[in-house]
């Protein structure tokens, strides 16, 4: 066991994600990294594995090897747990089904649902009663949450009550789309603390539950890491187009085909652009549609997924960095791309302004509004001195209050209040 910085044992934890790792979920690797070493115990739960193919940097490689997955793996651990779940704990059992089919999303398919929950909180309760620990924090309130909130169910009626705590983090963009069906009110009142992305988010869930649930609700910032994601060795300056990179899963929510409206209107305009859009997802057919139909082949290029070993070479390529979501929380990768002091164009969307401020360090423009994005973008391309200066006041943003060192200390007292001290 590592000790903790004071020389006292270490405080030992779970992490259950509903995919871990996964290449959009970097930040939780880095916020784990941070944690350990603060001195916690991490050890690393996943609902389901992630694909081989898409462990694209050693460290997810690592991690994925010391994941515990609750769902395709060999049916040894189900059997056995549910075995002594049935033989030992029986009265436990019958408990955590009625809290399991009393809660989340009312409907057959919901309560359905709960019982799929429960079977992957037994597997969750058995591997970490083996392990000793007595702690469980997720991200996001969906099936992990789900799945931590009935471990814990079952492990205080095992072992008695207050014994076994759960905490989360929550990012705040599809919480506040599925507040009835991910049942949010009643996992922020069960929880034993909660870390908020941004204030943004804090006030979301505030508005939600009763004042008394207020002081467990915390802000804990995502961060990035500035010895990683610098900027170019030598300055970014080159003939031709401007370049342009944006990131994110090919969704509508993320704004996608607005931006290839937005290149269309720079294409009239006569601003020549290239963009290069990362990331994979099930809208990726209509979106190659949608630039072929305007001719914008030589203008838009999609990537597909890219790892974070290699992701920084594209900030380096790019001049400017696009975001053009309809919904989001405090997206990672407008932090990674600022640190590289690329100068960012980004939708007014929930807690952005908590990062860009509009003419400072950043273009803000509205949602859905192509006519803003083309003129944001056009402004880039015009002024490589505007470029350089919000570029710079990006970074240094970052910098401030965004990376391991301002926000591994505030995680770590979080989980030091949230993991009850004999865990």
């Amino acid at each position: 066991m590592s000790p903790a910085a004071d020389g006292a044992p270490a405080r030992r934890l779970a992490y259950l994600n509903s995919r871990y790792p996964a290449l959009s979920h970097t930040f939780i690797e880095r916020e784990i990294e941070a944690v350990r070493g603060h001195g916690f115990e991490v050890h690393t739960f996943s609902v389901r594995a992630s694909p081989p193919e898409d462990l694209l940097s050693r460290t997810m490689r690592t991690e994925a090897e010391s994941t515990f997955v609750l769902l395709g793996g060999q049916p040894g651990p189900w059997v056995r747990a549910h075995g002594t779940t049935l033989t030992r704990h029986l009265r436990g059992a019958l408990s955590t089904i009625r809290t399991a089919l009393g809660t989340g999303e009312a409907t057959p398919r919901g309560r359905l649902w709960q019982m799929f929950y429960y079977g992957e909180a037994v597997v969750l309760h058995d591997q970490m009663r083996a392990r000793g620990l007595r702690h469980i924090h997720v991200h996001h309130a969906n099936v992990s949450a789900d799945v931590a909130r009935l471990t814990c169910e079952l492990g205080n009626a095992v072992d008695g009550p207050g014994t076994w705590t759960w905490s989360a983090t929550i990012h705040g963009s599809a919480e506040f789309e599925n507040i009835s069906a991910w049942d949010l009110p009643s996992k922020i009142r069960e929880t034993h603390a909660i870390a908020c992305i941004s204030d943004f988010t804090r006030g979301q869930l505030m508005r939600l539950v009763d004042r008394s649930h207020w002081d467990k609700i915390h802000v804990v910032r995502m961060s990035v890491d500035p010895d990683i994601y610098v900027p170019p060795a030598t300055p970014r300056s080159h003939e031709g187009p401007l370049r342009a990179l944006a990131v994110g899963r090919l969704v509508t929510l993320k704004g996608f085909h607005v931006l290839i409206d937005a290149v269309e209107v720079l294409r009239r305009d006569g601003v020549d652009v290239e963009v290069r859009i990362i990331g994979q997802g099930p809208d990726e057919g209509v979106l190659r549609a949608h630039i072929a139909e305007l001719g914008l082949q030589d203008h838009i290029r999609l990537v597909g997924p890219v790892g974070q070993d290699d992701i920084v070479a594209h900030y380096h390529w790019a001049d400017a960095y696009l975001m053009t979501s309809f919904m989001e929380g405090l997206p990672v990768v407008l932090m990674e791309a600022m640190a590289t002091e690329l100068p960012v164009v980004t939708t007014a969307v929930a807690a952005v302004g908590e990062l860009v401020r509009d003419g400072q360090n950043g273009h803000v423009v509205r949602m859905a509004r192509v006519d803003q994005l083309a003129e944001a973008i056009g402004r880039l391309a015009a002024d490589p001195q505007e470029r350089l200066r919000l570029g710079r006041a990006g970074r240094a943003a970052i910098l401030e209050e965004f990376t391991p060192r301002t926000t591994g200390p505030v995680m770590a007292d979080f989980l030091r209040n949230a993991v009850p001290a004999n865990a």
